[in-house]
C-alpha cells in the first residue's frame, strides 16, 4: 500500500491563530529512560503561543515544517509543533475532528484525543468520534513519551527506509511489546515493509488479540495477505470489515480504497490490474493517477470494457471535463444499459443542464438496477423537486431513512423538507461525511436567518475550504457583507456568485438585475 499521505487542512487558515515565534519551536528536554518502553523520557516546555491571524502560506509553512519533521524521524520536535498548533487555533469543530484524524493516523493518539475533546458540538462528532476511536487508537493507552518513540520508529519504517533497523530495535523492547498493541502493530508493519510476511503475520496476529476491536489492525492484515500465496484471503478480512458498523464517508471510504487494492493484487491480467488500481486511486482522491491507469484498462474485449468506461466517464466528471464524461459514459450505456456508474454520470450530465426529464429517466434507470448504494434514490429525489414533485421526494427520502443510517444525502433532503427539524437533519448528515459541502452552507443559511452572523462566517468558511468556487458560497457572503452594511463587498460577493452560476435569481434580485 503506498505511503501515508497528510493534506493541509486549510480550513484552519480562515478561523487559527497560532504562535508568531513558530520558527523557535520549544524543543524537548530530554530525561532519563521511560521504565516501559526503555525509550528516552521527554518532558515538553512551551512557549505561551501569542496569538495573531495567519494567512494561508503562514499556516501551510507551519503543518509542513511539523510534518517534515516527522517525516525526517525528528518526532520530538514534530510532536511539539503540533501540540503549539491544536492548542492555538481558535474554537472550530471541523477542524479539531481533521486534526484528530491526521494525529491517529501517524499514531499521535493523545493529540487526537486532546483534539476530540475540544469539539463542543457532540452532534457533528460523535459518529467521527467513535469512529476514529475504532478505527485507529490502542487498548492500552500509551503515554506521551511512548507515542514519541513510537514515532520514531514509525517514521523510520515508512519515510526513511529503515524498517529492518526499525523493526529489530522494537522488538528487542520487550516490555513494551509485551504490554502494547500498537507496539505489536508497528512491529508487523516493519517486518511486512522489509519483506518478511512470515513475521509480519505474526506480529499483526498478536496485535488483533490484543485489540480485536481496531480495524487499522486488521486492514494492514489484509494489505499482508494480498502479498501472500492465497491473496484472496485478504478479501475474506475485507468483507468482516465491511460487516462492521461503519458509518462515516472517511472510513467507509478507507475500506473501499483497501478492497480495490486487493483485488489489484489478485487480479491475472494487466488489464483487470488498472482497473481496480484506477478504481483504488479514485478512492484515494487521486483524480489523475486514476485516469491515467484506467486508460491503460481499456482493451478489445467490450465486456471488460464496459466498466471501465463507466468508472473513467465518472472520473472525467469530478476533474470537471463534463464533455469527455458524457462521451464516454455513452460508450459504457452502449454496451451496458444496465451499467449503474454510466447511468448515474448521463443523469449528472443531462441534470447539470438542467435536462430534468432526462436526467430523471437516467436515476430512475439506476435506481432500478442498485441493489446496495442509496445514491440512485437520493438523485431522483433531488431531480423530482426540481420538478416541483415535493411529495414524491420526500417519500422517498423518508424510506431510504427508514432503513439506512448512513445515507448523508438524505438526512440533507429531510432538513429541507421539515423546517422545525432542519438543524438535527443537517448536523446528521454532516456527522456522516465531514466534507458535506452542501450541508455547511445550509448551516450558514440558517445562521443568517437567526442573524447570527459570526456562527454564519464560521460555517461559510468551511464550506470555501472545501469548493471555494461554489455560487451560493459569494451569495450568502454577500448577504452577511449586506447585513453589516458594506454594500460594496455585498454587491462584489453577489456579482461573484452570478459570475459562477449566471441564473442565481437570488444574487440577480440583490443586484436588481
Amino acid at each position: 500500500m503506498k505511503k501515508n499521505k497528510f493534506k493541509l487542512l486549510l480550513l484552519i487558515v480562515c478561523m487559527c491563530s497560532c504562535g508568531s515565534a513558530w520558527a523557535q519551536n520549544p524543543y524537548a528536554r530530554i530525561q532519563p529512560a521511560n521504565p516501559l518502553s526503555g525509550s528516552p523520557s521527554v518532558e515538553f516546555n512551551f512557549f505561551e503561543p501569542k496569538r495573531a491571524t495567519l494567512t494561508k502560506n503562514d499556516v501551510y509553512n507551519q503543518y509542513a515544517i511539523g510534518l517534515n519533521r516527522f517525516m525526517q524521524s525528528n518526532v520530538r520536535s514534530a510532536y511539539a509543533d503540533f501540540t503549539v498548533l491544536i492548542e492555538s487555533i481558535q474554537p472550530n469543530d471541523y477542524a479539531y475532528l481533521q486534526f484528530a484524524t491526521k494525529m491517529a493516523d501517524i499514531g499521535f493518539f493523545n493529540l487526537a484525543e486532546i483534539s476530540l475533546n475540544k469539539v463542543k458540538d457532540k452532534d457533528i462528532a460523535i459518529l467521527l468520534n467513535d469512529e476514529i476511536k475504532r478505527f485507529y487508537f490502542p487498548s492500552a493507552k500509551l503515554s506521551r513519551n511512548d507515542e514519541v518513540y513510537l514515532g520514531e520508529i514509525f517514521s523510520n519504517i515508512i519515510y526513511n527506509d529503515q524498517s529492518r533497523e526499525a523493526t529489530s530495535e522494537l522488538i528487542k523492547n520487550t516490555m513494551l511489546m509485551a504490554a502494547s498493541d500498537y507496539a505489536n502493530y508497528l512491529a508487523a508493519l516493519g517486518s511486512f515493509k522489509s519483506g518478511n510476511q512470515e513475521l509480519a503475520l505474526k506480529y499483526i496476529d498478536d496485535a488483533i488479540a490484543k485489540n480485536p476491536q481496531n480495524i487499522n489492525y486488521s486492514k494492514l492484515k489484509a494489505e499482508i495477505l494480498s502479498q501472500s500465496k492465497k491473496p484472496q484471503n485478504a478479501l475474506k478480512i475485507v468483507k468482516t470489515i465491511k460487516e462492521q458498523p461503519l458509518i462515516t464517508d472517511e472510513y467507509t471510504n478507507k475500506i473501499n480504497s483497501l478492497e480495490q487494492y486487493i483485488l489489484y493484487k489478485t487480479q491475472k491480467t494487466e488489464a483487470k490490474k488498472n482497473y481496480h488500481l484506477g478504481y483504488y486511486y479514485y478512492y484515494e482522491k487521486e483524480l489523475n493517477k486514476a485516469l491515467k491507469t484506467l486508460q491503460g484498462a481499456v482493451t478489445t474485449k467490450k465486456k471488460d470494457n464496459r466498466e471501465v468506461y463507466a468508472l473513467l466517464s465518472r472520473v472525467y466528471f469530478d476533474m470537471k471535463e463534463f464533455e469527455k464524461a458524457e462521451d464516454i459514459a455513452l460508450k459504457a450505456y452502449k454496451l451496458d444499459k444496465n451499467n449503474v456508474n454510466a447511468l448515474l454520470v448521463l443523469g449528472d450530465v443531462a441534470y447539470r443542464k438542467k435536462d430534468f426529464k432526462t436526467a430523471l429517466k437516467y436515476y430512475e434507470d439506476a435506481q432500478n438496477h442498485e441493489k446496495v448504494s442509496q445514491l440512485p434514490s437520493v438523485k431522483v429525489a433531488q431531480t423530482c423537486l426540481m420538478h416541483k414533485k415535493k411529495k414524491r421526494a420526500k417519500d422517498i427520502i423518508s424510506k431510504i431513512l427508514k432503513n439506512h443510517s448512513d445515507c448523508a444525502e438524505a438526512y440533507y433532503y429531510m432538513a429541507l423538507f421539515e423546517k422545525d427539524r432542519e438543524i438535527p437533519y443537517l448536523k446528521k448528515s454532516i456527522s456522516i461525511n465531514l466534507n458535506y459541502k452542501d450541508a455547511w452552507i445550509d448551516m450558514a443559511r440558517v445562521e443568517i436567518e437567526k442573524k447570527n452572523l459570526s456562527q454564519a462566517k464560521v460555517y461559510l468558511a468551511i464550506a470555501g475550504s472545501i469548493d471555494e468556487n461554489d455560487f451560493r458560497y459569494y451569495y450568502y457572503q454577500g448577504l452577511i457583507a449586506k447585513a453589516q452594511g458594506l454594500e460594496k463587498d455585498a454587491n462584489a460577493n453577489f456579482q461573484k456568485s452570478l459570475k459562477l452560476n449566471p441564473d442565481y435569481s437570488p444574487a440577480k434580485e440583490e443586484l436588481n438585475i
